[in-house]
């Protein structure tokens, strides 16, 4: 059990802080974020509205409590690496630029599936890792 934790706040911890300084430079505007907008074909207020998100997103993962908005910021955070990948991609980045947001979303989806049962909503469908198993979720009726 102490590996499992010792994982989960090593990747959250990565994961945090990459959507932390990440979201600050994006909200501050600064040239390099504002031509990399451009350059993938978005407005430049586009960036400080991303910011605002990570920032957001890198908080609640952090923070001890409220654990739908968890649920709510691993999956914007999902979109958005998904989304920056793809972009790259389209935009005919090499490499390096596409993977990058993929290796942070690898760390993103470890996280979030090693969190604790308290960082979990009640009656979620278990994890594999908590039931050794795949199990159906189950809907209430």
């Amino acid at each position: 059990m102490r590996t499992k934790t010792i994982a989960y706040w090593t990747t959250t911890g990565l994961v945090a802080l990459a959507f932390i300084a990440g979201g600050l430079t994006d909200a501050a505007g600064s040239p390099m974020v504002l031509e990399t907008m451009k350059h993938l074909g978005y407005p430049a207020y586009f960036a400080m509205l991303l910011g605002a998100w990570k920032l957001l997103g890198g908080a609640a993962i952090l923070s001890p409590r409220f654990p739908l908005l968890k649920e709510w910021a691993y999956a914007g955070m999902f979109f958005d690496l998904t989304g920056a990948a793809v972009s790259h991609a389209a935009s005919g980045d090499g490499a390096s630029k596409i993977i990058t947001p993929l290796v942070l979303l690898g760390l993103t989806v470890a996280s979030w599936s090693l969190r604790p049962a308290t960082r979990k909503l009640e009656g979620a469908a278990p994890s594999v890792q908590d039931t050794g198993r795949a199990e159906p979720a189950r809907v209430a009726a």
